[in-house]
């Protein structure tokens, strides 16, 4: 009977033994120092990488076309409106986004004579309730932090991030947890 509780608590010590020593692994593992930023040397060439592949030489041909240009153009309008975070009246147009967009929700607006999509991204429950009353004709007020654009699509991207209406606020994204 001695002989039995002996090997049971030997096999406890032993089972208790590697379980903290794995645990102490994982606790090195998890130290590791964070990856180093990338230099701006180290940017340009992997931008000049990117530019010798394929998706890369038909994103240079698009920007040189007639579409592509008319696309940069309009993002470089409203730049000093996107930097600075101010106002922009705009018009919207069309409830829908283009055909084939995999934007999420959106609406098409026009500002200062040029088409925009105003793109809000996934919906998350009835975060965009307030947005769904909006009409072809309104006239709105809009902020952004960003303007992007795509070979696919013909117009500038404006991130939605701010919109108000009857100088009412009726969307207003919600700050990111855990970012800075």
């Amino acid at each position: 009977m001695k002989k039995i509780i002996y090997a049971l608590i030997l096999l406890l010590v032993v089972v208790s033994g590697l379980v903290f020593a794995n645990h102490e692994f994982k606790n090195e593992a998890s130290k590791k120092p964070a990856p180093k930023p990338i230099t701006d040397a180290e940017r340009k060439a992997a931008i000049k990488q990117w530019e010798a592949t394929p998706e890369g030489i038909k994103f240079k041909q698009w920007e040189v076309s007639p579409g592509g240009q008319k696309v940069l153009d309009g993002a470089a309008k409203i730049s000093r409106h996107i930097n600075a975070f101010t106002d922009m009246e705009a018009v919207v147009t069309s409830l829908a986004l283009p055909p084939g967009s995999r934007l999420g929700f959106g609406v098409m607006a026009r500002i200062n004579g040029e088409d925009y999509i105003l793109s809000f991204g996934l919906e998350k429950s009835n975060e965009f309730q307030q947005l769904r009353s909006l009409k072809v004709n309104d006239k709105i007020i809009i902020k952004s932090h960003s303007v992007s654009y795509a070979p696919k699509y013909a117009y500038p991207i404006v991130s939605g991030e701010y919109v108000e209406r009857d100088s009412k606020v009726i969307y207003k994204r919600a700050p990111q947890k855990g970012g800075c």
